[in-house]
């Protein structure tokens, strides 16, 4: 008898047709495949039909209390009718497609998610560290988290960056070796850092916690990693006037770096009309990976070489926070290498 899925074994966390990984939509029939859109997942009908029954039944009770469009047996071609809706590729939309957050993690189909008054689901950051996180960074190396803390909050971070950047505090954002006069050429953002414990920048503290608390309960489930120290937060703006940031690497040699996690607050922010994408080129990999910057959007990927990444064009005020995590062997490393001058800087 076949093996059933687990929920790890079911996490495909990119569209099942083309392979994108930002924007997903999940099946509303089986609750366990992904697509970009409604286009893809009709598409897809033919062969994720196999799939779909077998997963909709084991969610029988879960539909119970919430009711799914019934699907038929269909025929290879299609063409069976009987008095029964049948989801078909021409009615694959009548599974239901819904946006994929944090609160579609995997092995969550029977919990009891609810809003929260802020929008924010009721997923234990626990929760949310070992059943998404941790399964989806160590399959692509990336993860996105959509409405990670909620409207309310994700306000009041925003309001600390705009009250910092009117301090006129900012300032050009640094390249990893300085070594030439380039740098507006390669990055045009302004930023500062952020301890946590400044006047005004509670929310960011209480921000920075939070990213504390997920890769605590991730620790020793990342890779081969165990997380021991982080940076401060950098605070980043671009002015909107084109500029970005040319492809690189956070950690081109090894600096101790190991995650690299950013929060997103440009509300109704579109990349048609505002740039400004994140893509990722995750190494071995024939696709990139196209992230949007937008309002309480919480990403994480690998540091090192296997992430190049550009920020491309921005043509609205982009704002960013990221905080870097390091792995305590690399960051030991790093150091001693530091201090008996075998390499330049950190």
């Amino acid at each position: 008898m076949e093996r059933q899925q687990s929920d790890l074994d079911r996490d495909r966390q990119e569209c099942e047709l083309c392979g994108k990984m930002e924007n997903l939509l999940k099946c509303g029939r089986c609750r366990s495949s992904f697509y970009c859109s409604k286009e893809h997942q009709k598409q897809h009908w033919k062969e994720h039909k196999l799939t779909c029954k077998e997963a909709d039944k084991a969610h029988k009770p879960e539909q119970a209390a919430t009711p799914q469009p019934p699907g038929g047996d269909d025929d290879d071609d299609g063409s069976k009718h009987n008095s029964r809706e049948k989801v078909s590729p021409e009615r694959a939309d009548s599974a239901g497609l819904t946006a994929a957050t944090d609160a579609d993690a995997p092995g969550e189909e029977g919990s009891n998610n609810t809003a929260t008054p802020n929008g924010q689901t009721s997923s234990s950051p626990q929760k949310l560290a070992t059943e998404y996180i941790v399964p989806c960074m160590n399959k692509h190396g990336i993860c996105v988290v959509d409405n990670f803390l909620g409207a309310e909050t994700g306000q009041g971070i925003l309001d600390n960056v705009k009250a910092l950047h009117k301090t006129g505090k900012f300032t050009d954002g640094q390249l990893v070796s300085q070594k030439s006069d380039s740098t507006k050429d390669i990055r045009g953002d302004k930023i500062t850092w952020i301890e946590g414990r400044e006047a005004g920048c509670e929310k960011i503290r209480f921000l920075m916690g939070r990213m504390d608390d997920l890769i605590r309960h991730c620790n020793g489930k990342l890779g081969n990693y165990t997380v021991n120290g982080r940076t401060k937060a950098m605070v980043a703006c671009y002015p909107g006037n084109g500029t970005g940031y040319v492809r690189h690497v956070d950690n081109p040699n090894g600096d101790g770096r190991c995650v690299t996690c950013i929060y997103y607050l440009n509300k109704d922010w579109t990349a048609k009309e505002h740039g400004g994408l994140l893509r990722i080129f995750p190494e071995g990999k024939a696709q990139f990976a196209d992230i949007e910057p937008k309002f309480d959007r919480l990403l994480l990927f690998w540091s090192d070489r296997r992430n190049p990444h550009e920020v491309q064009p921005a043509f609205a005020t982009r704002y960013a926070i990221t905080v870097w995590y390091f792995d305590a062997d690399e960051r030991a490393r790093a150091k001693e290498k530091y201090l008996t001058g075998q390499q330049e800087s950190l």
